[in-house]
């Protein structure tokens, strides 16, 4: 298993990779070595799935998921170094964006900022109750640039979204579950244990058939309605000759329980 310079990386059971950002000591800011690593972890995933069929993503430490961007580290930055470090940033997201595998935010704390948008950027999210989430930068001169003007808009609604980011002002756990930004909260002794019983879940399905619905769900939701019809047969008709699709059937039949390998 790779290592990484700012990321912890476990599989806790067969099929699952638990990511951990691993800068307590920095509240789990992003820093440029934290962007490089992300944006490795998800390439390698995309290219290479391998034996992984669940991924979650948490932070180091009781208090603190992402603080966002390390401002220490860009104080006193060039604006050719800002931009340059920036995009290494877009990058990571982006590569998370593509990752075919789901990823589950299991968010033990607060999210802020580019910490946010990570959150926003996986498939679902659990959390705390004691979270705080906030996209601050207008405050700091500058914006979400991070997928959060358009990941917020599409998880709560265009208002909801405007009103989040124009005023730069933190909202609580409570609003984030009633508002669509997180699943579900629950307490912190559980919530990796909730997580991956939810990722082993998904795990036990099809992988392929997983895959194949993930991207569908992603990539429909930016179709009119038609087109995405069109493209849910598409990627339906990817399972119709794997060996996963016969095993399901054949399982069913038998009554037992399907042992997919991802054929």
């Amino acid at each position: 298993m790779t290592s990484y310079e700012t990321l912890r990386i476990e599989s806790p059971r067969p099929g699952l990779l638990l990511v951990t950002l691993n800068r307590p000591h920095a509240a789990n800011a992003l820093n440029t070595q934290m962007g490089r690593d992300l944006e490795a972890l998800w390439t390698s995933l995309i290219a290479a799935p391998r034996e992984t069929r669940a991924v979650i993503l948490t932070g180091a430490g009781d208090r603190v998921f992402c603080a966002g961007g390390d401002l220490k580290e860009r104080q006193g930055m060039s604006d050719a170094e800002w931009v340059a470090q920036h995009e290494i940033f877009e990058r990571s997201y982006w590569r998370l964006l593509d990752c075919p595998l789901p990823v589950i935010a299991a968010v033990n704390g607060h999210a802020f900022g580019g910490g946010f948008e990570m959150a926003l950027a996986c498939d679902f999210a659990y959390a705390v109750p004691e979270a705080r989430f906030a996209l601050p930068e207008v405050s700091l001169g500058i914006m979400p640039g991070a997928g959060g003007t358009q990941l917020l808009a599409r998880a709560v609604g265009e208002r909801r979204a405007k009103e989040i980011i124009l005023t730069a002002r933190p909202f609580g756990a409570e609003e984030a579950l009633a508002w669509g930004v997180v699943n579900r909260l629950v307490p912190r002794a559980d919530l990796l244990g909730e997580a991956l019983a939810t990722a082993e879940t998904i795990a036990n399905n099809a992988p392929i058939s997983v895959r194949q619905a993930k991207k569908a769900i992603h990539h429909g939701l930016q179709m009119d309605l038609k087109n995405g019809l069109m493209f849910e047969i598409e990627a339906y008709n990817r399972m119709v000759g794997t060996e996963d699709r016969r095993e399901g059937v054949r399982a069913y039949n038998e009554k037992r329980k399907p042992v997919f390998e991802g054929r």
